[in-house]
């Protein structure tokens, strides 16, 4: 354990012993808080690799469809905002690809990771950084992408017991580590309906961060224009499960061992986020898979293109490729998300 993360248990410790147990939630917070703000997570030498770091198609096939929206609907001004936008990679390829189209928005980054923004500006050097949400422009639409960000938010776990549904805590264990338990808070308000008599250790997830940053971007959106395209891994109906996992140098790890080590991540419930949506007025396409979104818009063909220009990299390429889109790879489990204002045109890759 290094000196960051025992700083980060010791300080969970204390916490605990003098209030009690904390929620999966908070506990979640001051671990991942901690771990982004320590060094840059990313890449081979990291503990993960995104789809942006994976080949530059995906950030292309991300500008291609923020430019196609922009070129149907023409405002006189507008705003790229990313949020968690990792190393500035998906942004500089997609950034490149606007600009093919004409198009160079003023850029904004949401991002509190000061190792990160360093990166970040290396690669996107007009990058307007932002604390919080309410510091965005107001003055014209808003294109706002998160890829991968959304998994990152901590959630609150409820648990069926015998005595019902309970929120579910973290605790100091035998070894001085941590570990999850019932908590003495009822939680059956929580539940939905259809889960209330569901099987003892059954576990229920909310996120409160995702729906109120959703309602606060989509109140946005609906007074300014714009679009919200969320990239992430989840599930698309309300479920039951434990979705809390941990990873460190590319291999999944205990999410109750070395906070602030590893990275804290949960699926995003993309049910919750069409709602938050629609209930602040905006129109909503998919949730899609993401191989089916990008097949949608061109990355064969683009791959092809590389692959042609790069012979030396061809197999590379395929390999990213399939790697963005197979369904047993990333194009399943990871889904896309638009959510857009009433009187903009309908977002491409999605369909009918």
């Amino acid at each position: 354990m290094s000196s960051d993360s025992e700083e980060v248990a010791v300080r969970l410790r204390q916490q605990i012993e003098a209030s009690g147990p904390i929620s999966v939630a908070e506990y979640m917070r001051v671990a991942n808080t901690a771990y982004y703000g320590r060094a840059d997570p990313l890449g081979v030498e990291g503990d993960f690799i995104t789809a942006p770091e994976i080949s530059q198609m995906f950030g292309e096939m991300v500008g291609i469809w923020l430019s196609d929206l922009w070129l149907r609907h023409r405002p006189a001004r507008c705003h790229y905002v990313e949020l968690g936008p990792g190393r500035g990679t998906l942004a500089a390829d997609a950034l490149r690809t606007t600009q093919r189209f004409g198009w160079e928005p003023s850029v904004h980054f949401f991002e509190n990771s000061p190792a990160l923004r360093a990166k970040q500006l290396r690669a996107v050097p007009d990058a307007i950084f932002h604390d919080n949400l309410e510091s965005l422009p107001t003055d014209a639409p808003l294109f706002i992408v998160a890829n991968e960000f959304f998994d990152a938010l901590p959630v609150r776990q409820m648990v069926a017991t015998q005595a019902g549904w309970r929120e579910r805590v973290v605790a100091r264990n035998s070894e001085a580590g941590f570990a999850a338990m019932p908590g003495a808070t009822a939680a059956d308000d929580l539940i939905p309906e259809q889960f209330r008599s569901a099987a003892m250790g059954s576990i229920y997830e909310i996120c409160p961060d995702a729906s109120s940053i959703v309602q606060q971007l989509s109140a946005r959106l609906a007074k300014q224009g714009g679009v919200l395209l969320v990239i992430d891994y989840g599930y698309i109906y309300p479920a039951l499960g434990d979705t809390v996992q941990a990873v460190e140098n590319h291999r999944y790890a205990d999410p109750f061992h070395n906070p602030g080590q590893i990275d804290l991540t949960a699926h995003v419930d993309f049910y919750e986020l069409s709602n938050c949506a629609k209930n602040a007025g905006l129109l909503v396409a998919g949730p899609n898979d993401q191989g089916a979104w990008l097949s949608g818009l061109g990355i064969d063909r683009r791959a092809q293109i590389l692959a042609a220009s790069n012979p030396n990299k061809s197999a590379e390429i395929t390999a990213a490729r399939h790697r963005l889109v197979d369904p047993d790879a990333m194009g399943a489990l990871f889904k896309v998300l638009a959510a857009y204002a009433q009187d903009w045109p309908q977002p491409e890759g999605f369909g009918l």
